[in-house]
């Protein structure tokens, strides 16, 4: 029996793992309109477990009607499977039918969002920082409640307007247009971007790969996060196994 990840709901859970002597994360776990034409969205993920604990990590995320509205997912480490993360809570939200999503890439080093909607790399966040037009003119709708907005073009222009007033001005552009904002930063280890954005953010869902993510580059990860109070939402331990049948796991 397996689940493919778990949310950590409080930063205290992910401190109790980091303190484990492993080396790696143990397996333990009125809004403005915008263009109306959209191509068929891709399916959520066939696998049916899978796609049922994405539906219940997006409503641990936004149970709250107050709650988080504006969330940076980044992992640890490069390959954590962030980008997938994001774009399947992103999916899940929005079928859920909760309101308004847009799914953004904000990886502008090693952008990747847009090869989870099989969609081209173009127009998008890079142009909407150096363009004036209103943020709806780079935006791709997906789905009936879902819209991507992709890292552009030219990602290496954007990068140095990732901690500007301009950046700030987008992201709120986006807040009054969406109910929900979900943003893919670039891996902690790599640059400071997943600190600045989750500055301008609600929080910040740090993303680690079970038997992967060394423990760390998770501790130093989390440690960053609160050195610059950026709010930590919790942890996804992707790729969560359990080496004995869950029903007995439950038991113990």
């Amino acid at each position: 029996m397996s689940r493919n990840f778990e949310l950590l709901a409080e930063a205290g859970r992910l401190q109790e793992i980091l303190q484990s002597q492993a080396e790696t994360i143990p397996t333990v776990a009125e809004a403005q309109p915008v263009e109306d034409t959209f191509p068929s969205a891709p399916p959520l993920e066939a696998n049916t477990a899978v796609r049922d604990e994405v539906g219940k990590l997006a409503q641990k995320l936004f149970a709250v009607s107050e709650g988080p509205r504006r969330v940076v997912f980044a992992g640890s480490e490069s390959d954590s499977g962030c980008s997938w993360m994001c774009a399947r809570v992103a999916e899940s939200l929005a079928s859920q039918g909760r309101g308004r999503v847009c799914v953004v890439d904000c990886n502008l080093r090693s952008p990747g969002l847009h090869r989870q909607f099989g969609t081209e790399n173009h127009h998008g966040l890079s142009e909407a920082l150096l363009g004036n037009g209103p943020i709806r003119e780079y935006l791709h709708r997906w789905s009936q409640n879902m819209w991507l907005l992709s890292c552009g073009a030219s990602p290496e222009a954007g990068v140095a307007m990732l901690g500007s007033d301009r950046l700030r001005s987008r992201l709120s552009e986006l807040r009054s247009i969406f109910d929900y904002v979900l943003i893919d930063a670039a891996p902690m280890n790599s640059c400071h971007d997943a600190l600045v954005l989750g500055g301008l953010s609600d929080g910040v869902v740090l993303v680690l790969k079970a038997n992967s993510s060394r423990r760390e580059a998770a501790r130093k990860a989390l440690h960053d996060l609160q050195s610059a109070n950026v709010r930590v939402l919790g942890a996804v331990l992707n790729q969560r196994t359990f080496p004995i049948p869950e029903k007995l796991y439950k038991r113990l």
